[in-house]
């Protein structure tokens, strides 16, 4: 299917006894009324045979009238009939998924999924690839030597049924009419619209198939909603979609004022979430893989056993093989050529270190992508040597710089701006400020 390829204006169509026509739907949802499930079915059905332009109308109408729950869930399971769904209820009940809004130094998933799998939970995830900070879940897992994640449905299948967990690429089958939307709001101004983003985010998750789902939305500087507020506005409704739509949805609010994790980078990340499997380390990543887990029914004394017996590690590892790792892999991560220390301008405590700063430090470092297409360099990123609340003096290491290019060593001057140190010991604070189940 290609969208907006071919155009027909004036195209209409008789549909629930009357007949539609985008112009008068643009019409009607520009006034703010409410589209029926009829009409935005209409619409999405016949997305390729309407100009780019009408389309685009559509979704600013959409971004300024907003939308209501019943028309977001209709929108969202029209997104889903666009292509195929995976058919996952050959596992019944016990499939889960976790998806993340996005953040910095977020490796939850390779946290979360090993755990539920542990649990005896099928534990499926359809991820994409990242387009800012740094890389997405599937370029980090294919920092990974031999990692596969462009897996066709039957090697998904086979590697779920070996090992309980599999984390591959969405394929172009999979809601083909959110890929087309999403390109338009990318150039329209409309990626910020509640309504749009729960509806994209939803589509996927119910066509990904699993039962159960956990959202982890964040919010703060380094996130997409910028207030909790925001963040639980988004979050809300995507459980009310989900539960309307028949599956077993919670979510998250955490957040993204500072990075998640010690390690900023693809192969750093898969490396942060080994020292967690392998019970050689918490912090703020454990506390927020332990809250998503009980989100989808398990227990924090049930977790810190997956992880303290092994079985969580064995998890991961298993599917890290299935998707073609070779010998050894996971001891040797791809690593940078040179490193840049930072170091405290003062004494004192380390009150903030700011997640944006850090993420485009490993952006222009090759961490991320600013274009869909650019190469990532896995090894390259950063890793904080100090965290929040901790007791510095002048001249201590507060992070290093990892990277490959020459001339990326300057980079370090920008990171040394992220961190913040007073003469006062901070409160302390927890990544989850919220919770919908």
């Amino acid at each position: 299917m290609r969208y907006g390829a071919e155009t027909q204006i004036t195209r209409s169509v008789i549909r629930g006894g009357g007949i539609l026509r985008i112009t008068d739907l643009i019409a009607k949802k520009r006034r703010g009324e409410r589209l029926t499930a009829d009409e935005i079915g209409f619409w999405i059905d016949e997305l390729e045979t309407f100009a780019d332009y009408q389309n685009s109308a559509m979704l600013m109408a959409i971004a300024i009238n907003s939308m209501t729950e019943s028309e977001v869930t209709d929108l969202t399971l029209a997104m889903v009939r666009s292509g195929r769904a995976l058919d996952l209820s050959r596992y019944g009940e016990c499939t889960v998924d976790k998806h993340s809004t996005g953040g910095v130094g977020d490796g939850t998933s390779f946290i979360v999924m090993p755990v539920m799998a542990a649990e005896g939970r099928v534990a499926a995830k359809l991820s994409g690839r990242g387009l800012g900070h740094t890389g997405g879940t599937l370029d980090k897992l294919e920092s990974v030597d031999g990692v596969r994640t462009d897996l066709s449905e039957k090697e998904f299948f086979s590697i779920l049924d070996k090992t309980g967990i599999a984390i591959a690429g969405q394929t172009a089958e999979l809601c083909p009419a959110d890929k087309y939307l999403y390109a338009l709001r990318d150039v329209t101004a409309t990626v910020d619209s509640t309504a749009l983003i729960a509806s994209s985010v939803m589509s996927k998750k119910l066509a990904a198939g699993a039962r159960n789902i956990v959202l982890d939305v964040k919010t703060g500087k380094g996130a997409f909603m910028k207030t909790q507020q925001e963040a639980e506005e988004l979050a809300s409704l995507m459980v009310r979609i989900g539960r309307r739509a028949g599956r077993n949805t919670s979510a998250l609010i955490t957040t993204m004022d500072e990075p998640l994790e010690t390690r900023v980078g693809n192969a750093l990340e898969i490396e942060g979430a080994l020292e967690v499997l392998r019970g050689e380390k918490r912090g703020d990543v454990y506390e927020v893989s332990r809250s998503l887990c009980k989100a989808l029914g398990v227990e924090p004394e049930r977790f810190d056993r997956a992880i303290s017996s092994g079985a969580a590690y064995e998890k991961f590892e298993s599917m890290i093989y299935a998707q073609g790792g070779r010998a050894g892999c996971l001891d040797r991560l791809p690593r940078s050529r040179y490193t840049a220390v930072v170091t405290a301008e003062r004494g004192g405590y380390l009150v903030r270190t700011d997640a944006m700063t850090v993420a485009e430090t490993v952006l222009d470092a090759g961490g991320g992508r600013r274009r869909k297409g650019d190469p990532i360099l896995p090894e390259v990123g950063v890793v904080l040597l100090a965290e929040f609340g901790d007791r510095v003096e002048k001249g201590q290491p507060l992070a290093r710089l990892h990277y490959s290019r020459e001339g990326d060593g300057e980079l370090a001057v920008r990171l040394a701006q992220a961190f913040d140190i007073s003469d006062e010991r901070p409160k302390p604070r927890s990544r989850v400020v919220g919770e919908i189940v």
